[in-house]
């Protein structure tokens, strides 16, 4: 009998463990939330209302943080509060709570505004919490998120699992599956928010070697954690081959390597009766040919005849 229960793909006690070690090298490695966090709040200022209580669904403190110079973004929201998985994340100068998103224990219709920098992308049910988000704001609240994409590290992605094929019998999943664009559209949709939009943001980072890379990746809490990872730690000759594979394939002519990332928004508004509403298909009243200004064709005219 199939089971209700979403798969359980990561470990979330050692994703905790992990970001409440990587807490105090954060402010060295954390560029790619701080970024997530200060584009979040742009997204704020095409908005036309304020959000008297807001709150920051983990993030390590990167929204308090870039609204101390966003001073417009500051304008629109009242209260803020912080959480985070990890406790040690969620210290903060504000107020702040430690949160499993997974259990997003927040009343009803209580909150104006949810902003997410780079956390949804580790939990396991995300519709799920995504329907909690939705019933925690208030009619026509805001909803937005930044997460990890499905392009990310795909270099770090292949280089692994070329190292390992080449020197053991099979590989093991070593990065993490990350969603794209037009999942997250679809899951906004279905967990009942109004006007889903998602939108990709790409950015190449570059790195003297592969092993600098995976230093950033621990310092910002971002390492694998999931539960089918291999269990015998990886042997050393296997990094060093990765290494060797990833300058082969994904070095620039000065020898540095490249890192892709891919952050993913995704926003919604929760449902209102004031909220404009789309189209019945058919209810066009001019034709896209008319409003391009061409004349229109039939499937059977060859053009330029």
């Amino acid at each position: 009998m199939p089971s209700d229960t979403p798969p359980r793909l990561f470990d979330r006690a050692l994703l905790r463990r992990r970001r409440d070690r990587a807490a105090a090298s954060l402010p060295d490695c954390g560029f790619l939330v701080e970024r997530a966090a200060e584009d979040l709040l742009d997204r704020l200022l095409p908005v036309v209302r304020d959000f008297p209580l807001a709150l920051a669904l983990g993030g390590g403190g990167s929204i308090g943080r870039a609204l101390a110079y966003q001073t417009d973004a500051a304008a629109k929201i009242g209260t803020l509060i912080e959480t985070d998985l990890s406790p040690r994340h969620a210290a903060g100068g504000g107020m702040t709570l430690a949160m499993d998103e997974e259990a997003f224990a927040v009343a009803d219709e209580s909150l104006d505004l949810v902003v997410s920098p780079l956390a949804l992308h580790w939990t396991n049910d995300l519709p799920g919490t995504l329907i909690q988000i939705n019933r925690a704001l208030k009619p026509d609240g805001f909803f937005a998120a930044a997460l990890i994409g499905g392009a990310s590290l795909t270099e770090l992605r292949q280089s692994l699992m070329a190292a390992e094929a080449e020197l053991f019998d099979g590989v093991n999943a070593r990065v993490s599956p990350f969603a794209d664009a037009q999942d997250l559209s679809a899951l906004l949709q279905r967990a009942g928010f109004a006007l889903p939009v998602a939108d990709v943001d790409r950015m190449t980072v570059r790195y003297d070697t592969m092993f600098d890379l995976m230093r950033d990746l621990r310092g910002m809490g971002e390492t694998s954690a999931l539960v089918s990872r291999p269990r015998k730690p990886a042997t050393k000759a296997l990094f060093l081959r990765a290494a060797e594979i990833y300058a082969e394939r994904f070095s620039d002519a000065d020898g540095r390597i490249r890192a892709t990332f891919e952050i993913i928004h995704a926003a919604g508004w929760a449902p209102h009766p004031g909220q404009p509403k789309p189209k019945r298909p058919g209810s066009a009243t001019v034709r896209l040919a008319d409003a391009l200004g061409v004349r229109e064709q039939s499937a059977g005219e060859k053009a330029g005849g």
